[in-house]
């Protein structure tokens, strides 16, 4: 991963524990039991560490094996909170706590695509745009627990994607030749492309659960919000594919054979 990048993935040493504490879940195939927004986790331990960790995935949490805050954890608990534990603070400091966790969340997450796209040469034209875009983006995150909460999150994101879809465009322009494919939000859930040419292809927003993509090529390939659940990525090869976030991989299969971006590691879950 990117030195640049490190920064913008959970630290939970740094974290109190917020996504077991300020998110919900429901009983389903990712979650063992039910859980209210703001209502610790009963796996959470008073040092704000996962009780069952090593044993999520058997233990029917595999969602939690899946999320990644992109870092905004630490950056609430550390820097919006001064380091103020929600467990002994006062009550109403806890709820703006919790409050402000998702929003700097989708902010970090913004920060990972424009970091990123600030390593791809041939997006040179825009790097100026895009190193102001993360400047102003990273100033948004610092800013008070009022300031958080009241941000129009959505009309920041629609800045900062339009910018990203130039991005995307120079970038996948030298990639695999002949006409570019469009899968922008296609609906692939359990398509069958083992082997497949995607070169260069735009698969924003693709709903690609359950794909079989065994040996497909994806290199050059724009991945932001793909869904990739339970996708069979065995052997398949995503070498220079972009906005490929780690919860996406951590979502899919894959083996060893399974070539990836610097920008992500490889899951431990994946077959060996």
């Amino acid at each position: 991963m990117p030195e640049q990048m490190i920064d913008l993935s959970g630290d939970c040493a740094r974290c109190f524990g917020l996504c077991c504490v300020a998110l919900p879940f429901a009983r389903s195939a990712d979650f063992a039991l039910d859980k209210p927004a703001g209502t610790p986790c009963p796996n959470l331990q008073g040092d704000h560490r996962c009780g069952i960790h090593a044993r999520l995935r058997t233990e029917g949490f595999t969602g939690c094996t899946v999320y990644d805050c992109f870092g905004a954890g630490q950056k609430v608990s550390q820097v919006t909170f001064g380091g103020q534990d929600w467990r002994t603070g006062p009550r109403e400091d806890a709820r703006r706590m919790f409050d402000v966790f998702p929003v700097v969340r989708q902010l970090h997450e913004l920060l990972w695509y424009l970091t990123e796209a600030l390593t791809l040469a041939a997006a040179r034209p825009l790097h100026a745009d895009l190193r102001r875009m993360r400047e102003r983006t990273e100033a948004l995150t610092r800013g008070t627990a009022e300031e958080l909460t009241a941000l129009d999150v959505p009309a920041h994101r629609q800045e900062v994607n339009t910018l990203l879809l130039r991005t995307s465009e120079l970038a996948r322009a030298g990639v695999g030749k002949g006409r570019k494919k469009n899968r922008r939000g296609a609906d692939l859930m359990g398509a069958r492309l083992k082997g497949a040419d995607l070169r260069g292809a735009t698969l924003r927003g693709a709903y690609l659960i359950a794909a079989d993509l065994t040996g497909a090529d994806l290199r050059g390939a724009d991945l932001i919000g793909a869904d990739l659940r339970d996708t069979d990525l065995t052997d398949a090869d995503l070498t220079g594919a972009f906005f490929l976030t780690q919860p996406q991989l951590n979502a899919a299969r894959g083996s060893a054979g399974t070539r990836l971006p610097d920008s992500v590691t490889r899951p431990a879950h994946w077959a060996a």
